[in-house]
């Protein structure tokens, strides 16, 4: 615990303007992001005795180690500054609003040609156009199925499209009228690209223009006797209607408004923001947040517009923010929202009429959301803290494993031998800190040796953070860390950070960068190494911990055949009940690495049955690859063509021709693939891949699917 008078700055120092500050650790790690108006007065609030500060702010104080700060000019650019600090440095005492779900939302492609209607999650893209959020993907297909008939926007996929393209026959919706089959130039890409604006303008609540203007063409249709016509176009005044009664009415029309509840306790806070376009609920979604330091409502609701519209521009942004208290100062907020929509955004809240009784409704939604969250939780706590204490018995650990990580080794009968590394903190995936392998020090299958390096590699690298944080001066066995150790692939311990290239590649979580206190790779320990196998595996481990001297991180195995849990040395397994809380969160794990590992190995396989000789010719990108395929219609095509015929491709000179012959003539051609559901041969011409020596295809199996999986490891 660090004394805050220690590296506390100097009368002074703190200059008296707006700015951004970070607390660190001892490790330089930043634990804590805030603004301020006056740098010199919010910072003089940390540095007083410590038995008037707040609980979570006097550990924040005790845990940093160092605060510097950075002057901007405005609040409103402390704002944004200390938006893009909190998520670049993830700080562990800062508010962090998450998400218990990805929400679908409806997306609009206006940046391809054809604009296409589908279902999006995750990170929204430029071009795009985002409806919702839904809390279900089947209620934006609901409203979808109904305005196709109005809209015949085109739904479906890439692969779909160029298939009817080259066939000349539109899908099953092209057929019925649900879609205006732009595949097969039924409708021209101007017309097509009108039509999806019109969507977008119907779905942006812009709804009652559109109807009344259908409903003066039904009338005309019918005073000029077309009824066919007239009948359609009021089934088609039914079918948005219908759509429209699915969002409710709760505001005057054309009001578009996010309105923002928060309900908390000393602990936790849920906010719940309902999306109203056009007078009607066109979203609904919520998060929750651990109150890590001393906070106000107002700062909560600060902390959720930050959350809410920090990636939004333009109309994602609404006209109106309600909220039930205001951020102090409100002036920057409300100017960054206005920077951030393009115009006047108005941020309040409301005190009487509708929309303080939609507040109301978004209040108790709030609540509501809180309380099943703490009933959740509390439930999960306990069974979580049963089965870490459970394992901690069974094993003899000293303490409950709080940090546990399990490895697995993946390969196709020796080939493309991968391994993964899967952490679970508090008996949670914490999938940030996923990590995979590729097995480099030997080729074949072995799954005990490929354990013994995976274990090597990642705690090297643990035993090289450490040196380089400064955590401790001596390595294993009295020697210098790093000293003359090396690692797999040559280099020193202390030669850099960890890159992709080292075959320790980051996945299911954002990038997490290396530099100065940002969290780092293979930086924390586990109390429990978890290896998916019996005893061998676990001796390798043990071993590979052994040969670097750690001996305060337990190793265990889980085997399969009969869910045994191995422990380094002994010859019998340690057996847990079927019952046990502690097994299930074992297999939990195990299984999780499993599949964490095969879903690489796979990628590894697909990638690699899709190398071409092509790839190794140097100077060749991928736009010439593609322009020579196309010229030519396939690989084998292109081997057979002469040096001159090889250069009328467009961007192609002789000496890359020459290049290119020559590589295709040193490539030994593929046997020809075999469809294993009729017998048939397929060559180039059929869209089989074809590969190189050096990257032999998979062997055709006359199994079933099941019995091919089964070769994978």
């Amino acid at each position: 615990m660090a004394d805050p008078s220690s590296y506390r700055p100097r009368p002074g120092e703190i200059p008296d303007s707006p700015g951004v500050y970070r607390f660190r650790d001892e490790h330089r790690r930043v634990i804590y992001v805030g603004k301020a108006k006056s740098l010199r007065q919010r910072l003089a609030n940390y540095f007083q005795d410590l038995a008037n500060l707040h609980p979570r702010t006097r550990s924040m104080v005790t845990t940093a180690a160092s605060v510097e700060w950075t002057v901007v000019s405005t609040e409103v650019e402390a704002l944004q500054l200390e938006y893009s600090w909190i998520k670049e440095y993830d700080p562990r005492f800062n508010v962090k609003y998450r998400d218990d779900k990805s929400y679908p939302y409806l997306a609009v492609t206006m940046n391809e040609e054809f604009p296409r209607v589908q279902v999006m999650r995750g990170h929204k893209k430029k071009g795009v156009r985002y409806f919702g959020p839904y809390g279900h993907a089947w209620a934006i297909r609901d409203t979808v199925d109904l305005l196709l008939r109005v809209f015949p926007v085109r739904t479906c996929s890439a692969g779909v499209f160029k298939n009817a393209a080259r066939t000349g026959r539109p899908c099953l919706l092209g057929y019925i009228g649900k879609c205006s089959a732009p595949c097969v130039e039924r409708i021209s890409a101007e017309d097509h690209q009108e039509l999806a604006e019109e969507f977008c303008d119907f779905m942006a609540g812009r709804t009652g223009t559109y109807l009344r203007r259908l409903e003066r063409q039904m009338a005309e249709a019918a005073e000029e006797m077309e009824y066919e016509r007239a009948a359609r176009l009021r089934d088609d005044i039914g079918a948005l209607k219908k759509a429209m009664e699915k969002s409710a009415v709760v505001l005057a029309d054309a009001t578009d408004a996010d309105l923002i509840a928060v309900a908390e306790d000393e602990l936790e806070a849920a906010v719940q923001i309902f999306h109203v376009r056009g007078g009607r609920v066109r979203g609904q979604r919520g998060w929750v947040t651990d109150k890590v330091e001393e906070i106000t409502t107002g700062a909560l609701v600060e902390h959720a517009l930050q959350q809410l519209y920090g990636e939004e521009r333009g109309d994602a942004v609404p006209k109106e923010v309600l909220v039930p208290a205001l951020p102090d100062p409100v002036e920057p907020v409300q100017q960054w929202l206005t920077e951030r929509r393009g115009s006047g955004v108005s941020l309040r809240i409301p005190q009487r009429g509708d929309k303080k009784a939609l507040m109301e409704t978004v209040q108790r939604n709030a609540q509501q959301a809180l309380v099943l969250h703490k009933t959740k939780r509390a439930s999960d706590l306990t069974t979580r803290s049963r089965a870490l204490e459970e394992i901690a018995e069974a094993l003899d650990l000293d303490s409950a494993p709080l940090r546990i990580e399990c490895y697995d080794i993946s390969h196709l009968q020796g080939d493309d031998v991968v391994a993964s590394m899967v952490v679970f903190e508090d008996g949670l995936a914490r999938k940030s800190e996923y990590r995979r392998f590729q097995i480099k020090g030997f080729r074949g299958q072995d799954d005990v040796r490929s354990m013994h390096e995976v274990i090597t590699r990642r705690f090297r690298r643990y035993l090289a953070e450490k040196e380089r944080t400064g955590e401790w001066a001596d390595g294993p066995n009295g020697t210098e860390a790093g000293g003359d150790e090396q690692r797999p692939n040559g280099r020193d311990l202390t030669d850099g950070p960890v890159t992709p290239d080292d075959g320790d590649v980051l996945t299911d979580g954002p990038a997490l960068k290396d530099d100065d206190g940002r969290p780092k790779r293979f930086a924390y320990p586990p109390q429990l190494v978890v290896v998916d196998g019996g005893q061998p595996q676990v001796a390798a481990a043990q071993r590979a911990l052994d040969e670097l001297g750690i001996d305060d991180i337990a190793v265990c195995g889980l085997a399969k055949r009969l869910e045994e849990v191995w422990v380094p040395g002994e010859d019998d397994p340690v057996v847990l009940p079927r019952t046990s809380e502690g097994l299930y969160l074992l297999q939990r794990v195990r299984d999780e690495a499993h599949r964490f590992a095969i879903t690489y190995q796979r990628t590894k396989r697909a990638k690699r049955f899709r190398s071409s000789p092509l790839d190794d010719v140097p100077g060749l990108g991928e736009t010439r690859k593609q322009a020579l395929i196309k010229h030519f219609g396939s690989v084998k095509k292109l081997r057979s063509a002469t040096i001159d015929q090889i250069c009328e491709v467009p961007g192609i000179g002789r000496k890359t021709a020459e290049t290119v012959a020559v590589a295709l003539a040193r490539a030994t051609p593929a046997a020809p693939a075999v469809n294993t559901a009729t017998g048939e041969i397929m060559d180039d011409e059929d869209g089989a891949p074809e590969t190189t020596a050096d990257a032999p295809g998979e062997p055709v199996s006359a199994g079933t699917p099941d019995e091919r999986r089964g070769q994978e490891r």
